[in-house]
């Protein structure tokens, strides 16, 4: 499964999420729309996976000791929080209310595609963070910039 591009979408009244075609499609097709939603514990929104890529980290996770507070802290926050969730026949998908109310996500929402997974955002905290994170790709001594210009680096083709 690859998730690219962002698509903003609006929750109905029941916290329903209708997921964008081009997502809806390669569901099915690689998880019998089928797909776990759990937080992002750094940031305040969720992260969307297709079941069949969430399995391998959820094993791995599974795995960790849970006698190490670090393994079991990300135990708790990537595993605790995790929902198993089914598209219906419209593309929609239900978000708890808990998952909901962590990512502040009201009636506008933006799913970003970051490859294996997506991020799904509240409209307005997504167009903030996306204003912040250019301008630390434009601030000469960020981190981020400095990627940016490594990325140059590899395939000698300018960004």
């Amino acid at each position: 499964m690859f998730f690219q591009g962002n698509n903003t979408v609006n929750l109905d009244a029941k916290g329903r999420l209708a997921v964008p075609v081009k997502y809806r499609e390669r569901l099915a097709e690689t998880s019998a729309s089928r797909v776990v939603v759990t937080i992002n514990p750094r940031a305040h929104c969720l992260w969307l996976f297709a079941e069949s890529d969430w399995e391998s980290m959820a094993l791995a996770l599974g795995r960790m000791t849970s006698l190490d507070r670090t393994k079991r802290a990300l135990q708790q926050m990537l595993l605790g929080n995790a929902t198993d969730a089914e598209l219906d026949a419209q593309g929609r998908m239900l978000l708890s209310s808990e998952l909901r109310a962590y990512a502040g996500l009201e009636k506008k929402v933006t799913l970003v595609g970051l490859g294996s997974k997506c991020e799904i955002w509240d409209a307005d905290a997504w167009t903030q963070n996306f204003a912040a994170l250019v301008e630390q790709a434009n601030a000469a001594e960020s981190e981020l910039s400095a990627q940016l210009d490594q990325m140059h680096d590899m395939d000698g083709m300018p960004l």
